[in-house]
């Protein structure tokens, strides 16, 4: 079966590269648009996720991460006395524009983190320390962001909402959803922002040991009003779900997604069903020799499995190229072993649907055929 199914390959190599390239084509995309999603997603709620703390507290209307209310800081040391909270700490996040030498602006995400455990981030330091940030007017960029922070670097020094301010750390892949992460302490952020020393944006919960985040998250809810309790995995849901409802991303991907499948399994059938009709007399002889419809229809699809292998591997080398190519840029993404499951899967697919073209005209053909002229 294997041998004739690489005859059969090998006896019209246009056809088949044509076949080949189709799967490389569609599985690059199918792939390449997953990890751009992945990419997207991370960034809605990279602030949770790279945020060592068990839980959130925030208002009880914010249900995203990049759009949180605010919050009376007396509702902290209400927070420390439920049972199993070992520490809550304040986090302040406000709007600002950055203002630089020669009249160039940028909006920022001001961040402000409590020394001296500066729960909240940045995370991904590159170059200084974080006690660094407890210099006067010192604040944490990231190097993917050097663009829209006029090629900012350490010592920089530029205006947030008209005070002076200078980079003291750099991080790396410390970004956020369609905002500029900037770090500071606490206090300053809430110089910087025009926030009220009354007031914080959330508060980060470690919980103590023996006490699970759940229990702790609904003890919360049900003591403090006016506030909502989240653990981080389900702030994190919760950010990613506003945040897709609320734009066309996930639509415009999967749609592109899905294109992309189906115009695979279009042009592989067209191409191995033209493939097969030149075919026609040596399947028919295989027929009047003995051979049935199952075995016609198992070496067609042995053939579409040796495309698909072959698709799947050189797309997968592109995509690794395509990887490092805008890794320079801050887009990284990686796959779980589940997706990459899911890729092959989806690349069988593709390459043994295109196969079912072939495989409902070769069923059709009659034995005597080969001894018509």
């Amino acid at each position: 079966m294997i041998r004739f199914a690489l005859r059969f390959i090998s006896y019209d190599k246009p056809k088949s590269l044509g076949v080949i390239l189709g799967i490389i084509i569609s599985v690059f995309l199918v792939v390449q648009q997953t990890g751009i999603f992945l990419f997207l997603t991370g960034a809605m709620a990279a602030l949770v996720n790279n945020t060592e703390a068990d839980i959130w507290v925030v208002d009880s209307k914010t249900t995203d991460v990049n759009s949180m209310g605010h919050i009376d800081m007396r509702i902290g040391r209400q927070i420390e006395s439920i049972p199993g909270v070992k520490k809550a700490f304040p986090l302040v996040v406000s709007g600002g524009t950055a203002r630089f030498s020669g009249g160039k602006s940028s909006p920022v995400q001001l961040i402000g983190v409590q020394p001296p455990g500066f729960k909240g981030g940045p995370w991904g330091v590159l170059s200084g320390e974080l006690t660094d940030l407890l210099e006067k007017g010192a604040v944490a960029v990231d190097v993917y962001e050097s663009e829209s922070l006029n090629n900012a670097r350490v010592g920089t020094s530029f205006e947030i909402n008209g005070s002076r301010v200078f980079v003291s750390v750099l991080t790396k892949g410390a970004r956020g959803f369609g905002s500029t992460f900037v770090f500071t302490t606490l206090s300053r952020a809430r110089s910087l922002g025009n926030v009220p020393e009354n007031k914080a944006s959330a508060f980060l919960i470690d919980v103590e040991q023996g006490f699970e985040p759940e229990q702790v998250r609904d003890r919360i809810n049900e003591n403090i009003f006016s506030v909502r309790a989240w653990t981080k995995q389900g702030f994190s849901r919760s950010t990613v779900m506003t945040i897709l409802s609320t734009s066309g991303i996930a639509f415009s991907i999967g749609t592109l997604i899905l294109f992309a499948a189906i115009s695979g399994v279009v042009i592989i059938g067209l191409t191995m069903y033209s493939a097969a009709v030149d075919r026609l007399r040596d399947y028919g002889t295989l027929k009047a020799i003995g051979a049935g419809n199952s075995y016609i229809r198992s070496l067609i699809l042995t053939q579409a499995v040796f495309f698909a292998l072959l698709g799947y591997g050189a797309a997968i080398i592109l995509i690794e190229g395509f990887k490092r190519g805008i890794a320079g840029s801050g887009i990284l993404f990686e796959f779980s072993l589940g997706l990459k499951v899911a890729f092959i899967l989806v690349t069988v697919f593709i390459s043994l649907g295109g196969a079912a073209f072939a495989m409902r005209r070769i069923s059709k053909v009659e034995p005597a055929s080969v001894f018509r002229t």
